[in-house]
């Protein structure tokens, strides 16, 4: 099940990341030194008066003039309107209303998606309320006084955008059918895909990178079963980003992530695999969603007997994190193997929803500790007395020791290893949460 979005808009130096990482917390640093995965971290999960929510923080305005400040400032409301279910819009009393605030305060108006308003900076209430009472001129309802980095008022401020998250049930988590996003650097053949499927150009394909800005839901019908695709700008490397509008891709991608089932990450055979694409996939590998590696232009490589071999072993290299990941050699221009995909992403469904009975995964661990015997350290040995299934999408086990510290990360990946050989779990990522309990 999807977690809502709430994305962070606002000016320059208002104070919108101070707020997304202490939002982020430690939770900012998921993934330790796995390769591939990105830092560029703008999105974090929240749980507030329990409710989840993913939190954006739309960032990357670098202002050379006030009119570049008010395009870019439009573009991060046009995407967080487009992408978020509640949109903060940061403001900051010291800085004082402007006219940048007052156009975007518009956009956001009449868009109709809910507007917190929250007015950061405000060390003390007594010495800034005539000032935070200008702000109601924005018309967005009453401005929430915070300092983000003293930690004051960003409990009510987070409570209302609570209040105005979608309930349980409503929108897109009523609707059964699967939904994969389609994610990629630029021109790698993202709507193509979707285009061969649909036997209609419905979305704009062009040999001009970046051609797709918007994520643009398409519902693909196939084997009398509906699917929903969704395809996102691409990222770019940071090198190439010119137009500040490109920067923000990045929102939409981690989006539809969030919001998808299954993610196909689409790479060009004809360029190879790239960091950028180990960037890409590792956001949803840490999301704990399906994965499915499309390696695209196929009829365009120049193959011999080791092609392919060669190209699977590049691909498992640079997303060596995911190695459970199935690799599709594929062409949406000739439609080779592209049948396959369905195939990949039903098996993909039904293994991030698997679950395992209690009796059978403590055989598989019984046996995995008699032929590899655990670590241990200055003479004390772990102990594995216990695991179970506690959830799916992604399917994550409890696994109770005697010590944490001694379970290290080579002996999870060994057990993770076995469970695999036993169940697959093709295609899906496997969660492992490490309890301590005394021994007896």
């Amino acid at each position: 099940m999807s977690k809502p979005v709430a994305a962070i808009v606002g000016r320059p130096n208002v104070g919108k990341s101070s707020l997304f990482n202490m939002l982020a917390g430690e939770r900012i640093a998921i993934v330790k030194d796995e390769p591939g995965i990105t830092r560029d971290r703008i999105y974090a999960d929240v749980d507030w008066e329990g409710r989840k929510f993913t939190i954006i923080d739309t960032g990357g305005i670098e202002p050379d003039s006030k009119d570049v400040i008010l395009s870019q400032m439009r573009e991060q409301a046009e995407i967080a309107i487009e992408t978020a279910d509640v949109i903060i819009f940061m403001t900051d009393v010291q800085m004082g209303m402007s006219d940048a605030d007052s156009k975007v305060a518009d956009i956001l108006r009449r868009s109709q998606k809910p507007v917190v308003l929250a007015v950061n900076k405000v060390d003390s209430f007594q010495k800034f309320e005539a000032d935070i009472y200008e702000f109601y001129n924005l018309g967005l309802g009453d401005p929430f006084p915070i300092s983000a980095t003293q930690r004051q008022g960003v409990g009510d401020l987070l409570s209302e955008v609570v209040k105005l998250l979608p309930e349980k049930g409503e929108g897109e988590e009523e609707d059964d059918r699967p939904r994969i996003a389609i994610v990629g650097r630029p021109n790698v053949g993202k709507s193509s895909i979707i285009n061969r499927y649909l036997g209609k150009d419905r979305l704009i394909v062009s040999d001009i990178a970046g051609t797709t800005r918007d994520a643009i839901d398409t519902v693909v019908k196939h084997d009398g079963k509906e699917y929903v695709f969704v395809d996102t700008a691409g990222l770019r490397r940071k090198s190439r980003i010119k137009e500040e509008l490109e920067a923000y891709m990045i929102v939409r991608t981690v989006t539809a992530v969030e919001k998808a089932d299954v993610v196909v990450v689409v790479i060009d055979a004809t360029e190879g695999v790239a960091e950028q694409d180990a960037k890409i996939a590792g956001i949803a590998h840490e999301r704990g969603k399906g994965v499915i590696i499309a390696v695209n232009k196929w009829d365009a490589v120049e193959k011999d007997d080791k092609t392919i071999y060669k190209t699977s072993r590049d691909v498992q290299q640079t997303l060596s994190f995911m190695p459970y990941a199935e690799i599709l050699f594929i062409s949406a221009k000739t439609g080779q193997r592209m049948d396959k995909l369905f195939t990949s992403i039903d098996t993909v469904i039904e293994n991030q929803s698997l679950r395992i009975q209690t009796g059978v995964l403590n055989e598989i661990l019984s046996e995995a500790v008699a032929m590899q015997q655990p670590p241990s350290d200055k003479g004390r040995r772990l102990r594995l007395f216990y695991m179970t299934q506690v959830d799916i999408k992604p399917p994550t086990f409890v696994l109770f020791v005697n010590s944490a510290k001694l379970m290290h990360y080579s002996y999870t990946r060994y057990i993770e290893n076995k469970i695999r050989e036993a169940f697959g779990f093709s295609g899906t990522p496997v969660r492992f949460i490490i309890k301590e309990r005394k021994e007896s």
